[in-house]
């Protein structure tokens, strides 16, 4: 299609402009506000892009008008449908890009009043947002034809191989910003809400797996190549199934959190219940510590996901730990027994001393 100069034109050029300054901005290195700057010009994009469709087929139907047949009037201008309303009357799309794009408005609300210039959100929501741009350029092909495609303006954004270094792994268990934990709370909760077809969908969310391409390639091809999975064979997608067996990135759904998990108090109470004896946090402090099954809150080094998992979980959520039943069970079978007593273990925790754990799980009958 080949538009003549007009508002269709100028909202759709305005809609293409917005969406190359949100991938500018997201591929290049150390600019500020890249993931907010990225969401709210791809927000921009397809709400334009959207103006620019309706203002060609329905006129000024997409502008809002009062009940006397007047049009709402903001800031001088008249006001328009947002995204989710132009997504909801455009039936052009699938299950999966609406929950895409519905997934980005709701984020974009949440920043907008907050900074979270932070690669572990970058990190988390890249399938999301290489989803939206594909989604973009599909949509805009469909509506305007191939003329306004996109990927002769762009190019692959080049990456470093060692992506993730230990530093960056530990700041991305910790996530330590109040905020950027509501944000991935919320991100979670929003991928564990969809259904299985629509999270496994390439319209809700792009998943890769980089691979090198090392053998019989052509001398002529490209050196990177984006596979359409509609365009491959039963037998390439059975190949790719494999291969995603042994890497996967999977949502499992719960029915509750942390199931009979124990809180530091639950643990001491339950210890006192059967044994009879008095001990408190900082009797169980020191246990927990010289026998290693979870790192203090002091040592800011350490990764608080380093626990022995058969007593001790970290809850990334909350921010504390739970306890499991073997917890206890190994607590009053030490003390029952007298392997262990508070002058040893207060002797063990001044001296930052820990114990063999194995040696009285051994005695414990277990191992």
């Amino acid at each position: 299609m080949s538009l003549r100069k007009g508002k269709t034109k100028i909202t759709l050029e305005s809609s293409i402009e917005a969406a190359l300054l949100a991938v500018e901005i997201y591929n290049k290195p150390r600019t500020p506000f890249r993931v907010e700057g990225f969401i709210t010009h791809m927000i921009i994009a397809w709400t334009r892009l959207f103006h620019a469709h309706f203002n060609h087929t329905i006129g000024e139907k997409y502008y809002y008008k009062k009940s006397n047949g007047r049009y709402e009037i903001v800031d001088g201008e008249k006001k328009s449908w947002e995204l989710k309303t132009c997504v909801s009357k455009y039936v052009g799309l699938s299950d999966g890009v609406k929950s895409n794009i519905n997934f980005f408005i709701k984020l974009r609300n949440k920043i907008e009043h907050r900074y979270i210039d932070r690669e572990e959100v970058g990190i988390m929501i890249f399938g999301e947002c290489q989803a939206l741009l594909y989604n973009y350029e599909n949509t805009l092909i469909e509506l305007f034809g191939e003329d306004y495609a996109l990927n002769e303006s762009l190019s692959f954004s080049i990456q470093f191989s060692r992506i993730r270094k230990k530093s960056q792994l530990e700041a991305s268990k910790k996530l330590l910003s109040k905020e950027i934990k509501e944000l991935k709370q919320f991100i979670d909760t929003y991928r564990t809400g969809l259904s299985d077809d629509v999270f496994n969908t390439q319209d809700y969310s792009i998943k890769l797996i980089q691979l090198p391409k090392i053998s019989n390639t052509n001398r002529n091809d490209l050196a990177v190549e984006f596979v359409n999975w509609n365009s491959l064979s039963s037998d390439d997608k059975e190949n790719y199934e494999k291969v995603t067996a042994i890497i996967k990135d999977k949502v499992v759904k719960k029915e509750a959190i942390n199931p009979g998990r124990l809180k530091p108090g639950d643990v001491v109470n339950q210890v006192n219940e059967r044994t009879g004896s008095n001990l408190n946090h900082f009797d169980h402090k020191c246990l927990y510590y010289i026998l290693m099954i979870r790192p203090l809150r002091s040592d800011v080094d350490e990764d608080p996901f380093n626990t022995n998992t058969k007593y001790c979980h970290y809850d990334e959520v909350h921010d504390d730990y739970v306890y499991q039943d073997e917890w206890v069970n190994l607590l009053v079978h030490i003390i029952e027994n007298g392997l262990l007593n508070k002058e040893i273990w207060k002797k063990n925790w001044d001296n930052k001393t820990p114990l063999n754990i194995t040696n009285l799980e051994q005695q414990n009958g277990e191992g």
